[in-house]
């Protein structure tokens, strides 16, 4: 096949071994030379790693051939980097490289793997698997100082990088997981990643863990698909940490564009959707949580968790749950960027402890909408979520929304107290709205005091002390008996009998009563500042 392909028993260490194959001898040369080996047959069918097309012995190396050029392979050429670059091969038996240091150069592109991958505890500078079909990847502890790419690969029991380093990147584009027997398709608990994770219209069946994970850059999950109809969670990421964003948002489909661009004009889109519940609880993203039109499908034990999530910016903006919560109690977020449309309803919503700074609605977001939106997500009233969204709506110059959200919190608070506090409740509500609007008390004094002067002016009114008395004026009478404090003369200069006694001692409690819920709303106004 090559030159030098026929069996050696001695000579210098570039030396071809004795019992190589033809297709083991070529990848020999290749390697010593770093040039990609390709045994594709140019038919795109019988060529599709993933196919059911068999690949006979004449594209066939052994695995352990494979690890030893790895691991103690041949000097180069002169004038040459030794390298193992392969397309379109079948490798046999499982490739075990675990706790070895491999210096060349890989990349793989379109080869089949007949066993499983093992790669735990080894060293890489770089590592490139292209479109190959793998039965299951083992890499725990994986140490790369570069890139490790799988895109386009298909692992049909899962993926292991428990504690791996990435260097720089690491690219799972397009890739499709299937479970291992633990349920996982992707267990990367504690891995670490130099700059970014990519897995863009990956496919998932089974968990994707990447619990304690820590991402240098950002983690793209763009137009990825996760279902795990086994377990309750499909992404299983608490104490994530992301440099800077986490997207879970729609990428192009059939295009080339690099990844975070917008998709040309026509390019098909797929968005982000998950089946199965989302664990991200005390995550830390540096700039953003995107989740611009993500599709969320929950059973009704299953929910979104962004309990105690802290990041910069938090964009809900995708597809309203249907069945299932959404949870972000005790989180913190700087900008919530959000629409009506994508908060679940009332018993579906939990927020207990979530404190924002800024909201910035995409759409129409009326006040009434805003106070429907705090109301789903108290089941029970909590003053704090009301509160808060009044902080925010006064810092951002709305003093008037936030007056009624607190007149919304007060009246929300009342359907809690007993019968007589709920009564007086409803007395500071019809005359000054718990104080928030102290001008209808003044509107209710002008129309009693109108009313009863009018009727007060056909009244008899006999004098208490004929002799001395200033004269009779309903007006002054009426406004006398509304008033508490304030002594005009009036009131105990004349006598009234009958129904106009009842008259005078109705306006007389009335005027306490507005009186005391002016007091009641100053105070509240004046502590509120």
């Amino acid at each position: 096949m090559t030159e030098g392909a026929g069996i050696r028993t001695g000579g210098d260490a570039g030396d071809l071994p004795d019992d190589l194959t033809a297709a083991e001898a070529g990848m020999w040369q290749a390697f010593r030379n770093g040039s990609v080996y390709d045994l594709s047959s140019g038919d795109t069918v019988v060529d599709d790693p993933h196919g059911g097309h068999p690949w006979g012995e004449s594209r066939t190396v052994r695995a352990r051939i494979v690890a030893w050029l790895l691991l103690a392979g041949p000097p180069a050429l002169a004038g040459r980097v030794a390298s193992l670059k392969l397309a379109g091969v079948q490798i046999s038996g499982s490739l075990d490289l675990a706790g070895g240091t491999v210096v060349p150069y890989v990349e793989m592109k379109r080869c089949r793997f007949e066993r499983e991958v093992r790669l735990p505890e080894a060293r890489f500078t770089t590592l490139r698997m292209v479109d190959c079909s793998v039965p299951r990847l083992e890499a725990a502890r994986l140490h790369t100082e570069g890139d490790l790419h799988l895109p386009r690969c298909r692992f049909h029991n899962g993926v292991r990088l428990t504690d791996a380093h990435i260097g720089t990147d690491l690219l799972l584009n397009q890739a499709i997981v299937y479970r291992d027997r633990t349920g996982r398709s992707i267990a990367a608990d504690g891995m670490t990643v130099g700059q970014d994770l990519q897995a863009e219209l990956l496919e998932s069946h089974g968990e994707l863990s990447l619990r304690s994970a820590k991402i240098g850059v950002s983690l793209s999950l763009r137009g990825a698909r996760l279902a795990n109809p086994y377990t309750r969670l499909a992404l299983n990421a608490p104490q994530l940490t992301v440099e800077r964003s986490l997207y879970l948002t729609p990428a192009g489909v059939g295009g080339q564009a690099l990844s975070g661009t917008t998709p040309a004009r026509g390019t098909r889109i797929q968005r982000f959707e998950c089946r199965g519940g989302v664990r991200l609880d005390d995550g830390r993203f540096g700039d953003a949580v995107d989740l611009e039109r993500a599709r969320f499908v929950f059973t009704d034990d299953q929910e979104l968790s962004l309990r105690r999530v802290q990041t910069s910016e938090l964009r809900f903006l995708g597809e309203q749950p249907r069945r299932g919560k959404v949870v972000l109690s005790g989180a913190r977020v700087v900008n919530l960027v959000d629409r009506a449309s994508a908060w679940p309803g009332p018993g579906r919503l939990h927020m207990g402890g979530f404190a924002y700074e800024n909201l910035v609605p995409q759409g129409p977001f009326s006040l009434a909408e805003r106070l429907s939106w705090v109301a789903a997500a108290t089941a029970e009233y909590a003053p704090e979520p009301y509160e808060r969204l009044a902080a925010v709506l006064r810092a951002g110059g709305e003093d008037e929304d936030a007056r009624e959200v607190l007149l919304a919190k007060q009246r929300r608070r009342r359907e809690t107290l007993p019968p007589a506090a709920k009564l007086w409740g409803y007395a500071q509500d019809w005359t000054v709205a718990y104080g928030y609007r102290p001008g209808r008390a003044a509107v209710w004094m002008a129309v009693l005091w109108a009313a009863s002067s009018l009727a007060f002016a056909h009244a008899a009114h006999p004098a208490v002390d004929p002799g001395g008395h200033p004269p009779w004026n309903p007006a002054l009478f009426a406004l006398d008996l509304l008033l508490p404090v304030i002594d005009l003369g009036q009131v105990g200069q004349w006598q009234l009998h009958g129904g106009w006694q009842w008259l005078s001692t109705a306006l007389i409690l009335l005027g306490w009563i507005l009186a005391t819920a002016v007091a009641a709303g100053a105070t509240r106004l004046l502590r509120r500042s």
